[in-house]
């Protein structure tokens, strides 16, 4: 078991040149993976500063990854001092389903189609 580190500590590591995650109570320095890290180093910098295994595990990394990620552990996060989810979003007031939406994506979908289908027919009948 390595150091213990809380989250402030960890938020402190936000930059390109020095930026540190915790993935599943981990912190892991993974400053030196930066400009090899296949998705960029804005989705590893865009993961300081939080408790980023919800954005690890959406993306569904390879065992590989999982495997180096022993490469850059410095040591074990503090969960106290990670906040419990919060709804970062607000539900919307109206109700989801409407029906006129569904009238005019049907539009939307059957214009470009019958234009379509007008132009071959017009295109069969003058040969």
């Amino acid at each position: 078991m390595g150091k213990v580190y809380t989250l402030a500590e960890a938020s402190k590591h936000n930059t390109a040149k020095d930026c540190w995650l915790i993935i599943h109570g981990k912190v892991y320095d993974v400053t030196k993976f930066m400009d090899d890290h296949p998705g960029g180093d804005d989705v590893l910098l865009s993961a300081t500063g939080m408790d980023a295994t919800n954005a690890f595990e959406d993306i569904g990394h390879s065992s590989r990854a999982r495997s180096m990620l022993s490469e850059y552990y410095i040591g074990d996060a503090d969960t106290s001092t990670i906040p419990a989810k919060v709804f970062k979003h607000k539900l919307p007031k109206e109700p989801m389903y409407n029906p006129t939406s569904e009238f005019i994506r049907f539009f939307r979908f059957m214009v470009p189609l019958v234009i379509l289908g007008g132009a071959i027919g017009v295109r069969v009948y003058t040969q």
